[in-house]
């Protein structure tokens, strides 16, 4: 996998390159691209797969609990 800072500035670069080229924005376009690739590797950790040495791999389960219906 790319250097995390590598994928954020490639990134920002893209978002420049979709809003027009605009100068002066470079804060906004660098905060947009951390958020999405940040957001984008949590939530590969989210779905990583664990071997609990008994059985095959199983997925890990969200720590959220689900309301039921009444």
């Amino acid at each position: 996998m790319q250097d995390l800072e590598t994928s954020i500035r490639e990134r920002a670069y893209q978002i420049w390159i979709d809003s027009g080229r605009q100068d002066g924005h470079a804060d906004a376009h660098w905060l947009a691209a951390q958020r999405e690739i940040l957001s984008v590797s949590l939530s590969a950790i989210g779905r990583t797969e664990v071997c609990d040495g008994r059985t095959g791999p199983t997925k890990v389960r969200s720590s959220r609990k689900k309301k039921r219906a009444a």
